[in-house]
């Protein structure tokens, strides 16, 4: 075990390095940890898990970062925007005669020599944002620091002292030329880090004299903060694109990395990637993770009800819910019971190119004037239920000149993000009611056709430049218009028929946290269709089809979706007949609407 000098909150790279020193001392080489762990994080599991202390790590955002020291532990919430490549890194090395380790860490613990013995080892670089869209009632309320992880700026005149002390990290780079005589295909990344056969020297007489006044505090964007995450040991098909999730490791952002890159000017075309000289340390933190896991919806809920899925708890909860959408709605029941669905709705396998389980909707009759009233008010309401919710106020010029696919920049080795980069289980509102006659350019039309294909296929076409590739998404798309949307054809079109505009009384708390755990938990039931109500719905749809040429696969296809839809809403995983003919009963309302 770690011996108890090792804090694994406050000194998480002592414990790294106890354990690489136990297996150096039990005769293990140090080849074999190329990709593998030796034992550190058993260490962090047991801390975090088996000790539940997970809670003490801090939360790394534009609020803490100004607080928390650096080389402590800390978590990172967040999107995977963009996916930089692999980093070649030092991973050990010797000093006088003893095996020491970089891993997880951008500076090394000791200098190495002009000719050291080391191994190179590999990780994945991942650009990380908040998640787009993400509501402020998912943000943790928490923001106290664990006593060891003190206030960056009490730090600064103790920072040369401490890292000595501590031996924190100082990294020499690999040399070009160890970089070209290595089987690797990929370029050696590196952060400020020098040739230690050409200036390793005059690094580290630097290093010696630099002074406190170097480290600055972060000088973060706004209220929000990207993260560059640094993954060891892990399979590619463990993170993708898009996916939530929560780092947990090292937080670095080092002024030696810049010392270091400005002094080396002669190898800094063959070290310094550009896509890290475009992220400056003081603006985009390091995280060298040590823990990663994937987040659900249920991660971002403050609270959940301690509720099991009773069948009258669950249909108590829908009530109230259907109730207040239909106060919203201004008493149109019909509407606020298509919404209900259209909340529950998510993609749950594609079939061919058909993503099955989703269920656009379009309200319309919709003006300027109303949508003000009830639009804002919608808007509010998914707000306060969903955790990521975007709208777009859809108009000629917006369609001509905005970016809603994200597009690769070669010079800078970047994915440019597009407004239609977001996360499963997005909710998007597009509101058409400002769409005035106009003249669309090629972007407008490309757009266009971005929309479309989200809303038919949930998927994005990615611009590469020389090719564009689709990538599957799952967002909810809710459409104000007030005729048929014919830029977004949607499964679902409803003539809005509000009777009232009544003022809203203000939702407790307890209330909305029932309606989030509610929308969260049903939305992923299993389901299944019975033999004998698969006849039903098989007569149902053939006496339909009879009575009205004009349906399509693609009408019967929307009432299943209705009809598992339905089944959930109500926290059931198999399609009634009393719910099959609640569908029914709904579709013929919505197209009585529509005569």
């Amino acid at each position: 075990m770690v011996g108890p000098q090792y804090d694994c909150l406050v000194n998480p790279l002592g414990a790294v390095r106890s354990t690489f020193d136990k297996a150096m001392a039990s005769g293990s080489d140090p080849s074999a940890f190329n990709g593998s762990d030796w034992g550190a994080l058993d260490v962090f599991r047991q801390f975090l898990i088996d000790q539940s202390s997970l809670s003490q790590v801090p939360v790394l955002n534009p609020t803490t970062i100004g607080r928390i020291q650096p080389d402590t532990l800390v978590r990172f919430r967040g999107m995977i925007q963009d996916m930089l490549g692999n980093e070649f890194y030092v991973g050990a090395y010797k000093n006088d005669a003893v095996w020491r380790t970089n891993k997880y860490t951008d500076l090394p613990q000791f200098p190495m020599g002009e000719e050291p013995d080391m191994r190179i080892w590999e990780r994945r670089l991942l650009y990380c944002v908040p998640v787009p869209g993400q509501n402020s009632w998912t943000e943790s309320l928490s923001e106290v620091l664990p006593n060891g992880c003190m206030d960056w700026t009490s730090q600064q005149r103790e920072k040369r002292p401490r890292m000595d002390d501590d031996a924190s990290d100082h990294m020499d780079m690999v040399s070009d030329d160890e970089c070209i005589n290595s089987s690797c295909v990929k370029k050696m990344r590196g952060e400020g880090h020098a040739s230690p056969s050409s200036s390793s020297q005059s690094k580290d007489s630097k290093m010696e004299g630099t002074s406190s006044s170097m480290i600055k505090i972060p000088d973060v964007d706004g209220d929000s903060l990207p993260c560059l995450v640094k993954i060891y040991d892990c399979p590619e098909s463990e993170l993708k694109l898009n996916e939530i999730f929560e780092f947990i490791g090292v937080f670095t952002m080092n002024s030696e990395v810049t010392v270091a890159k400005e002094d080396n000017s002669e190898v800094s075309d063959s070290f310094f990637e550009d896509e890290l000289i475009s992220f400056p340390a003081n603006k985009v933190p390091r995280l060298h993770c040590l823990i990663h896991r994937k987040l659900e919806v249920h991660d971002f809920l403050h609270s959940s009800p301690m509720f099991e899925l009773k069948p009258h708890l669950v249909r108590e909860i829908r009530e109230s819910l259907l109730g207040h959408l239909t106060v919203i709605l201004g008493n149109d029941g019909i509407a606020a019971q298509f919404m209900l669905l259209h909340l529950l709705s998510k993609v749950h396998t594609r079939v061919d190119n058909v993503a099955v389980g989703k269920l656009s909707l379009n309200l319309t009759c919709l003006s300027k004037e109303s949508v003000s009233v009830f639009g804002n008010r919608l808007n509010h309401a998914v707000k306060n239920l969903l955790p990521f919710t975007h709208c777009i106020p859809l108009s000629v010029e917006y369609l001509n000149t905005a970016s809603l696919a994200p597009k690769k920049e070669y010079q800078t080795n970047r994915l440019i993000p597009g407004v239609l980069q977001l996360t499963e289980g997005s909710h998007l509102i597009i509101d058409e009611t400002k769409l005035e006659a106009g003249t669309l350019n090629s972007n407008g039309v490309e757009n266009t056709t971005l929309l479309k294909n989200l809303m038919e296929f949930q998927k994005v076409e990615y611009d590469f430049q020389y090719y564009k590739m689709e990538m599957t998404t799952d967002v909810q798309l809710l459409i104000f218009s007030e005729g048929k949307s014919n830029i977004v054809p949607a499964d679902l079109v409803i003539p809005f028929q509000p009777s009232s505009a009544d003022s809203i009384d203000a939702v407790p708390t307890e209330a909305l946290e029932a309606w989030r755990w509610y929308l969260a938990t049903v939305r992923s039931l299993p389901h299944s269709i019975e033999t004998e109500i698969q006849k039903v719905i098989e007569n149902d749809l053939v006496a339909a089809r009879q009575a009205d040429r004009s349906l399509g696969s693609q009408d019967f296809s929307r009432w299943l979706t209705m009809g598992r839809l339905m089944s959930a809403s109500f926290g059931e995983t198999t399609l009634s007949l009393e719910h099959w003919q609640m569908v029914k009963e709904m579709e013929r309302l919505r197209r009585e609407r529509l005569k």
